[in-house]
């Protein structure tokens, strides 16, 4: 059986990955030239349809038990469960903006750059504080029956992109991270 701590870990470093591809090409936009809408659109969709609908909902669950194990973390996990709708929320209406640039809808730069920041800032940090204040503690305080409970909680969908059966709608962004690696 995996690791459940190492899996979290492992998701993490593939969406600050993406999350640097989507930075660049935020400065792209920022320097005047031309980014790669699509890839945008596809590091977002993704975010969404994986992180967003089965990674942060297992989190979540992980959090409340957690919680029950460690009450003097309560309040930083009462903090990271509302930062997953805040960063939902965000990437949600950063694809807005980006899709209509995409069907060739005049969008100001700076109105993507503004909700790119948002995104990337809040995303960026959450991160953080998951890796530095959370994963030792759970890998330590939650037991056998907490991680099933965790992993019955969401229907087990495979990674559409760092999965063993990649999607062929996200064919281009392997290809970007494959270039980054």
């Amino acid at each position: 059986m995996t690791d459940p701590v190492a899996a979290w870990h492992t998701e993490h470093v593939y969406f600050a990955q993406l999350l640097r591809l989507l930075r660049r090409e935020i400065d792209v936009i920022h320097a005047g030239d031309d980014p790669n809408y699509e890839l945008m659109v596809d590091v977002l969709r993704y975010l969404h349809e994986y992180a967003d609908r089965v990674h942060h909902p297992r989190e979540d669950v992980a959090f409340a038990r957690l919680a029950r194990h460690s009450p003097d973390l309560k309040a930083t996990l009462d903090r990271l469960h509302q930062e997953h709708r805040v960063i939902e929320t965000a990437g949600a209406d950063l694809l807005a903006r980006i899709e209509a640039a995409v069907r060739g809808e005049v969008v100001p730069r700076e109105k993507i750059e503004a909700a790119a920041a948002t995104f990337l800032v809040f995303y960026e940090s959450h991160l953080a504080r998951e890796e530095n204040e959370v994963l030792a503690r759970a890998g330590g305080l939650l037991t056998a029956a907490d991680w099933d409970a965790v992993r019955a909680s969401v229907p087990s969908l495979p990674d559409p992109v760092f999965g063993k059966d990649p999607q062929e709608r996200f064919r281009e962004l392997r290809r970007q991270i494959a270039r980054e690696s």
